[in-house]
């Protein structure tokens, strides 16, 4: 009897009699494209059509391609641990094969042995915790630089002291995989305060507009012959990003191959040192150069987004609730004091400050959806016909802010995240109530090294600055974006340092 219920005639039958997910009646050959054309920002009609509709998975259909956007955990948890060797592959689309220079990253590899091989590569010795450990002396030395960039800012000619969070955030982010992946802070010469020069505001500014670009519902992602035409403009503002971080990047990678090749280095000291040297059993070298280029976007791209969006957010809501501030830093100064920096190993008992962070990407992902998860045969899911080729989108917007997860599911509290029982708080969220780290067997190979970035950028500046909201400003407006999920203004606050003076970085 069990075997009559696994043949592929009753499967096949099953599936042709067993519904799709609730959604919008599709025009023929173009789907639902006429309304996600004309209803922009796309993720804001997708979540208002799912609101109004009153389901936690929809359908539709964008060209002849099956979208299935999921605001639900429990449903979201079928996808990615009862059925996540299904939907583990990823989308061809234009702007992922422009940023991957073809498909040559982790990130973007459909799945399959290539992918498979190329994973444990990345996790077992690029991303592994000895790896990790061997470049704490150069995240150490950006979060020095981080305190006197904002030092540098508050004692200015003007003195002031208003800082302008996102740039300090962002280019901090910048600054970690920089040295981590070349062993240097700048493409130039940077400033003398430690900020960005204009090489690193032109280099991160394309590695957000790739960002914005990746997956973001191109039009010829879903009608390909349209590709040739750029209706929409994508491709071209996708191109162009690329170049930008290539003419950044590029010249660095070639350069470093051709020592290794002639001999004049031997020795590893950074990141692209490891990727120029991985080698096969029978000695080959194992990424092309290509893939190495894609590699290293890759991190860049995977590095800068989370951490900054997550503190810019996290200290607007902190200024507007001055108590939740005083909690944490009350956290940093019983946890290390005030006569030394905090360290990277200084993590682990910073739990009121790891739950803010949590708190910010509950609240306010980076992104609406995650990155697409593509099924590679019919499935059901939740009671649903998933046909194969599907795109799956689970919104970590529409996740964080689930009501029957989430008591007032739309306020900043990380108290909510504190364990009862002492319990180390973690930034990762395996349940999917809300995503802070992928998970599956797509999850995020770097959660150690994003946990870092993020926690030593929040209590370096909660521990080294008082933050206070600008003059003459009674709260922080903590509106949207129109077209992303940033604050729509970046945040500028007043900064005083709060620390003794000999604990500030001054080279």
């Amino acid at each position: 009897m069990l075997c009559c219920l696994r043949s592929p005639l009753f499967m096949m039958f099953r599936f042709r009699t067993t519904p799709l997910p609730p959604g919008p009646k599709p025009w023929p050959l173009v789907g639902n494209l006429p309304e996600m054309l004309i209803n922009k920002p796309t993720h804001l009609w997708i979540h208002n059509l799912m609101s109004q509709m009153g389901t936690d998975i929809a359908h539709i259909r964008l060209g002849n391609v099956h979208v299935i956007p999921v605001t639900c955990p429990e449903i979201s948890r079928k996808f990615l641990r009862e059925h996540d060797a299904v939907f583990a592959s990823r989308p061809y689309c234009m702007s992922a094969e422009v940023v991957t220079k073809g498909y040559h990253t982790i990130f973007s590899m459909p799945v399959g042995s290539r992918w498979e091989n190329t994973k444990k590569i990345i996790a077992s010795h690029v991303l592994s915790p000895v790896k990790h450990h061997w470049l704490a002396g150069k995240r150490l030395e950006e979060a020095d630089n981080l305190v006197r960039f904002v030092y540098n800012q508050c004692v200015s000619y003007d003195k002031t002291g208003m800082v302008n969070v996102r740039t300090v955030a962002q280019h901090y982010c910048g600054n970690v995989i920089r040295k981590m992946l070349f062993g240097r802070r700048y493409f130039g010469t940077g400033k003398e305060d430690g900020g960005p020069g204009v090489e690193e505001e032109e280099h991160l500014e394309a590695i957000f507009t790739m960002l914005k670009c990746l997956y973001s519902f191109c039009i010829s992602d879903y009608l390909p012959w349209l590709r040739r035409f750029d209706l929409d403009g994508h491709e071209k503002v996708t191109r162009e990003a690329t170049m930008i971080a290539g003419k950044y990047h590029d010249p660095i990678i070639e350069e470093r191959i051709n020592q290794w090749e002639k001999g004049t280095k031997t020795a590893e000291e950074d990141l692209l040192d490891v990727l120029i040297n991985l080698r096969d059993a029978d000695g080959n070298q194992l990424l092309s150069k290509d893939e190495i280029k894609g590699e290293v976007t890759e991190l860049m791209v995977a590095t800068v987004d989370n951490p900054s969006n997550a503190l810019e957010w996290a200290l607007a809501e902190m200024l507007n609730q001055p108590e939740i501030l005083e909690k944490a830093v009350e956290e940093l100064d019983r946890v290390v004091g005030k006569d030394r920096l905090v360290l990277e190993s200084d993590i682990p008992n910073l739990n009121y400050i790891k739950a803010c962070i949590r708190e910010a990407f509950r609240l306010h992902p980076f992104a609406p959806f995650n990155v697409p998860h593509v099924s590679i045969s019919d499935q059901i899911v939740s009671g649903y016909f998933i046909p194969k080729d599907s795109r799956v989108l689970l919104s970590r917007k529409a996740l964080g802010r689930n009501s029957n997860v989430w008591e007032e599911p739309l306020e900043f509290k990380p108290e909510r995240h504190l364990n009862n029982n002492g319990a180390k708080v973690e930034l990762k969220e395996s349940e999917l109530r809300f995503i802070s780290f992928s998970t599956g067997r797509r999850g995020c190979p770097g959660v150690t090294l994003g946990t870092s970035i993020t926690v030593m950028l929040f209590a370096r500046l909660l521990q080294g600055f008082s933050w206070e909201l600008p003059p003459n400003q009674s709260k922080i407006d903590l509106s949207e974006a129109g077209d992303s999920l940033f604050l729509a203004k970046p945040l500028v606050a007043l900064a005083k340092p709060r620390l003794p003076k000999n604990l500030y970085p001054v080279n």
